[in-house]
């Protein structure tokens, strides 16, 4: 309601000072021409500035109820040619008969119809330019909304998109939790009960944190050592793994669940098809300038089938699209055979350096078993 107000002030504004301008010019060129200003004169001025404003106030009445502002370019001219002409002509004759029988400026005698068609030829052209500015105005101003409209919609879809990329993870993470639990169950009923409960940890975290788009990577790497605490209840002895974090990193934002994901992925492709297992390493380091780089590194192979199916219909693609949504072209992922390293892959998160709003939790209670090693903490 304030916006509507505070346009149609804008429009009287305009209206009353445009016009007030074009009538101050009309006495001015007056003067110039060597004509004597009279009171007749101004009065003459100020009454045609009363009848240009509530002329083009028809105008614009007629444009908005017509709906020309819908219409096409050709569309508008082709209306306003003929609209225009009439319009200036009326009102010429409408000055020109208060001029000689109102304000008695001149005489029927004085008259000449060279006057009329060339004062009406004039305001032709001012109208024109009154409709021209008008229309541009509006053309301008449904530009600028549509593209705000556009920005709010891609805002949308991002925030919808980011939805559903976090609502895949937390159900592929659970489903995996509770497939060991299961198999646990009637093996060794007591360490399932324990795996239950790193479960519920993690997942409270997991719930907690996964509401935000980006959380410091501090409570990023809690979530992975109560995966890794989990996963080693069952691989024991099979799974091997090392934090090297530097300090300095702790505070920048990732998107939750999304370093976990790549260590459940390391999980499942490098260590446990091998019936010895291996090692797991996850390391954050500053990169190159504005960067943050995470690695998680794996024993294996890494062959990708185009195309392959992911049981679940999600995992490393979902890293990239959550990625691409919050940093664009700023971020990158990357997983590959390691060039230093045989039999090893290594996945690179590769993020630009903002630190969080908030400063790294305190230390919490962590699993026992396996217990992390922090090499640069």
């Amino acid at each position: 309601m304030s916006i509507r107000i505070s346009r149609r002030r804008l429009y009287w504004a305009l209206q009353i000072g445009c016009w007030g301008i074009f009538g101050a010019l009309g006495l001015l060129i007056m003067a110039m021409v060597g004509q004597k200003l009279s009171l007749a004169s101004v009065q003459t001025q100020v009454f045609m500035m009363g009848v240009y404003i509530a002329t083009t106030h028809g105008l614009r009445a007629l444009i908005r109820r017509g709906g020309w502002l819908k219409l096409s370019v050709p569309q508008v001219l082709f209306r306003l040619l003929p609209l225009n002409l009439t319009v200036a002509f009326l009102t010429q004759c409408l000055v020109t008969l208060v001029m000689i029988y109102g304000l008695r400026v001149f005489t029927v005698a004085e008259f000449r119809s060279s006057y009329l068609l060339l004062y009406t030829l004039n305001m032709n052209f001012v109208f024109w330019l009154w409709t021209g500015l008008y229309f541009g105005l509006h053309y301008l101003d449904n530009y600028r909304q549509a593209d705000i409209d556009k920005w709010k919609l891609a805002a949308a879809v991002r925030e919808a998109e980011m939805r559903t990329l976090k609502a895949q993870i937390n159900p592929h993470f659970l489903f995996n939790g509770l497939n060991n639990i299961r198999a646990l169950v009637l093996e060794n009923p007591a360490r399932a009960r324990e795996m239950m409960t790193h479960l519920s940890d993690l997942l409270r975290y997991s719930l907690q944190l996964n509401s935000r788009e980006q959380v410091p990577l501090a409570r990023e790497l809690e979530i992975v050592v109560h995966y890794l605490a989990l996963e080693s209840l069952q691989l024991e002895e099979r799974l091997h793994y090392t934090l090297d974090v530097d300090p300095a990193t702790l505070d920048v934002l990732v998107p939750p669940m999304t370093v976990q994901l790549l260590v459940e992925n390391a999980i499942k492709h490098g260590i446990t098809p091998r019936p010895g297992g291996g090692s797991i390493y996850v390391g954050a380091q500053l990169g190159a300038p504005e960067q943050v780089l995470i690695t998680v590194r794996n024993p294996g192979q890494y062959q990708p089938t185009p195309n392959a199916p992911d049981h679940t219909g999600v995992g490393l693609p979902n890293v990239q699209e959550r990625l691409q949504l919050l940093f664009g072209p700023r971020a990158s992922f990357r997983i590959a055979p390691d060039a230093l390293q045989p039999d090893t892959v290594t996945a690179e998160l590769r993020l630009p350096l903002q630190p969080g709003a908030v400063a790294p939790p305190a230390a919490m209670q962590l699993p026992t078993a396996s217990t992390p090693q922090f090499l640069n903490a």
